[in-house]
């Protein structure tokens, strides 16, 4: 039995791709840097809201800490 090859969807499947492959960058410009510095850009400037997402981290994954260190819990860094 022949495989059934639909172009239009092959074509629509590249389309989409190519769409999702060149959204993704973006080019920050001088004047753009105050604002990604600004507090509100910060992912830990809600403490409480940090703790939660901790214990939920630490119950999920059974893995305490670790903020922005490479490695897993196994000890292999």
């Amino acid at each position: 039995m022949k495989p059934n090859r639909n172009p239009r969807m092959f074509m629509a499947v590249v389309l989409v791709a190519v769409a999702a492959g060149a959204s993704g960058c973006q080019t920050v410009k001088p004047w753009q840097r105050g604002t990604l510095g600004d507090e509100l850009m910060r992912p830990d400037r809600d403490p409480l809201g940090l703790a939660f997402s901790e214990h939920v981290w630490f119950s999920r994954e059974a893995a305490s800490g670790g903020r922005g260190v490479g490695g897993g819990g196994c000890g292999c860094n």
